[in-house]
């Protein structure tokens, strides 16, 4: 290994010439991920994401009712606003057209300060830009209340600038872009990934229309209106009825209130549910799938003025009880300490929405907000807010009250149920049997594969580089997590041994500095099967192992369909567009036969070609697993193993395709 090093380091010079400048979008086609997040699926759909969130911003200054979108033949995007329309004056700056100046300049908005927008969600000032970078071409149509002004871009490129193509009596921007070939893995765009993504925008902006269309396929046309009266309340009723979920009280609780520049709303409603906890916040509509300070504030106020409430009734129940004689030594009352957080949120379906001039998130894809001046607004007003609502509301208050109870009880019950359990399977000597372990224990450089089955563990056993790869072959019954509290995880045939060879504890007592591999990898056969055992591990993980996502050691591994052989030319195949490029590949202009197998599961793969395919970190593919991931897999196992049928038969008919061959 350090003689090949050697041998690299003498063929390498370092001078001044070897630094590179990347000029213009260059930088945005050399590295698309650091823009849109991967050159996987999720980038192509961000192209849509950040054109509809300039149409948003036009919707948030109050001059946009109406957007609509739409999937055209051969998976080309178009986008239609009723706003003010992008400006198409010369930017003095640049020396051209501020429409030109938006689509070809990095960092370049109206959004910077100066009096275009109070708010906004794209504050880098490159959505734009990126989009018309990772197109084949991208042509503007603005209409300003008098002209239409045209612009055509390839791969970010213009021959000519911008031009009047006609006379109109509306103001509105188009955009219409078909994504490159050349930078993206698939240019195949998904009706249901842009039809959440909407839905969620109108949603939170109550009164906006939009309308998603597909016409991809000309006989059988797609099309939705989209437009929610009810804003964020109206949100968490639809979540609530998609999930299945009973409620607790008829009403969501809705709170709002403005603060130092602030907007703040929040939405939300507790259900039967217990082991869950479902929150959804936004920063300028930008979905903070990682939370931030806004979502802190609202569960520090939540926490603070369900506890007040609880102490107050306690306390009035104690002034009104009949005096007694003194309680003997040990008998006395214990005085009300409060209920923890999880307590108190168990079960909550909320929707958080704050609105503010300038957000701080964490890089382009803005997951997780971090305005520390968020957090002390959103908590003073949730907790005025909502101490009213339970003054005005007692029956509420009430129900909140008992839940968070009831869930500290059950919690405290099962934590002591758990901790005998705990001992013997975390403290025992040892580790699961079904674990083949790796040399190596710095889990920097360690990971994990969870496979099911022992056919498939063997293989990956007898392939695997012993060094840092270790293997736990998964058995048993898979627990159903949507109806378990912690003390039945450590009970589990098939979830314990995988928390003792993590080494991490679960809920509460989760420690994610005992972790002991780097990477926990899930995997499982590339078919309907396998997705079934993945989504229910996500879910597990999710329930009760959530940072373990939050930062970034879960992984899918994505092993191949498809092996394409002739002679000793052998590709594999993860779709079956790519094993008919294959196939025409190795068959060459005289058609001559190709063999094609497909792998009906990991075991069918002998331990050369599993390491080859799908555990050689040179060559294996992996999803790292988000947390808006995990939590479509937590919503998908609600739906199928909660105990209300209709969400089920719904999600079922609307996704026969990938369900078809499982038995519920």
């Amino acid at each position: 290994m350090a003689e090949n090093e050697n041998v690299q380091n003498q063929n390498m010079s370092y001078g001044a010439d070897d630094i590179q400048i990347l000029k213009g979008l260059e930088a945005v086609r050399k590295r698309p991920g650091m823009y849109v997040g991967s050159s996987g699926e999720g980038g192509l759909h961000h192209l849509v994401y950040e054109i509809v969130d300039n149409s948003i911003d036009e919707a948030l200054a109050g001059y946009c009712t109406e957007i609509n979108v739409s999937i055209l033949p051969d998976n080309i995007i178009r986008v239609v606003d009723n706003g003010r329309g992008i400006p198409t004056a010369i930017n003095h700056a640049e020396g051209i057209s501020a429409a030109t100046v938006v689509f070809t300049v990095l960092h370049a908005g109206g959004k910077f300060g100066g009096g275009g927008y109070k708010v906004a969600g794209g504050l880098h000032g490159v959505g734009a830009s990126v989009v018309n970078a990772l197109s084949e071409w991208l042509e503007v149509e603005i209409h300003d209340g008098k002209n239409i002004h045209f612009q055509r871009f390839e791969r970010g490129e213009y021959r000519e600038p911008i031009k009047v193509i006609g006379t109109t009596d509306h103001t509105g921007t188009t955009v219409t872009f078909k994504p490159d070939g050349q930078i993206f893995h698939t240019t195949e765009f998904n009706y249901a990934t842009l039809q959440d993504r909407l839905r969620e925008k109108a949603f939170l902006n109550g009164g906006l229309k939009i309308t998603l269309s597909d016409t991809r396929d000309p006989e059988n046309p797609v099309y939705e209106e989209m437009m929610y009266e009810g804003g964020i309340k109206s949100y968490v009723e639809w979540l609530n009825k998609k999930r299945g979920a009973d409620v607790l009280h008829p009403d969501v609780i809705y709170l709002t209130g403005d603060m130092n520049g602030i907007n703040v709303e929040i939405a939300f409603q507790y259900t039967t549910d217990f082991n869950s906890e479902i929150f959804r916040s936004f920063a300028n509509d930008i979905h903070t799938g990682e939370g931030g300070t806004h979502e802190l504030g609202f569960k520090k106020a939540l926490s603070k003025v369900v506890n007040d409430y609880a102490k107050a009734y306690k306390e009035n129940q104690e002034k009104n009880k009949p005096k007694k004689k003194s309680a003997k030594k040990g008998e006395e009352e214990k005085p009300f300490t409060g209920y923890s957080g999880e307590a108190i949120r168990e079960a909550i379906n909320a929707i958080i929405s704050v609105k503010l001039p300038e957000c701080e998130f964490e890089g382009q894809t803005k997951s997780k907000l971090g305005n520390p001046e968020v957090q002390p607004v959103v908590y003073k007003i949730a907790v005025e807010q909502l101490t009213y609502y339970f003054e005005e509301h007692p029956d509420t208050a009430m129900i909140i009250m008992n839940k968070a109870m009831n869930s500290q009880a059950a919690r405290d019950a099962a934590k002591k149920a758990m901790e005998a359990k705990r001992k013997s399977v975390m403290d025992s000597n040892g580790l699961p049997g079904k674990l083949a372990d790796c040399s190596e224990s710095d889990p920097s450089v360690t990971e994990i594969y969870i496979v099911e089955g022992d056919s498939a563990g063997g293989s990956a056993k007898s392939g695997r580089d012993r060094r840092f790869q270790a293997i736990l072959s998964l058995w048993g019954k898979m627990l159903n997590v949507e109806k378990a509290r912690a003390d039945k995880v450590y009970n589990n045939d098939k979830l314990s041994p995988v928390v003792k060879a993590l080494g991490t504890g679960i809920a509460e007592d989760f420690d994610i500095t005992k972790l002991r591999y780097g990477r926990v990898i899930i995997m499982a056969d590339a078919d309907v099967d396998g997705a079934h055992i993945s989504t229910l591990m996500l879910t597990f993980f999710f329930r009760f192992m959530r940072p373990l996502i939050e930062q970034g050691h879960v992984y899918i591994a994505q092993p191949p369909l498809f092996k394409v052989s002739k002679g000793k030319n052998v590709r594999y195949a993860f779709s079956d567009e790519e094993r008919d490029k294959y196939i025409r590949e190795l068959s060459g202009e005289s058609g001559t036969k190709v063999d094609v197998q497909r792998y009906k599961g990991l075991g069918e793969m002998d331990p050369e070609q599993l390491w080859e395919t799908t555990m050689n970190p040179e060559t294996r593919t992996m999803v790292r697993i988000t947390v808006e991931d995990a939590a479509k897999a937590d919503e998908i196992m609600t739906i199928l193993m909660g105990d209300k049928v209709e969400p089920r038969r719904e999600f079922i008919e609307q996704n026969a395709t990938l369900v078809q061959n499982l038995d519920f």
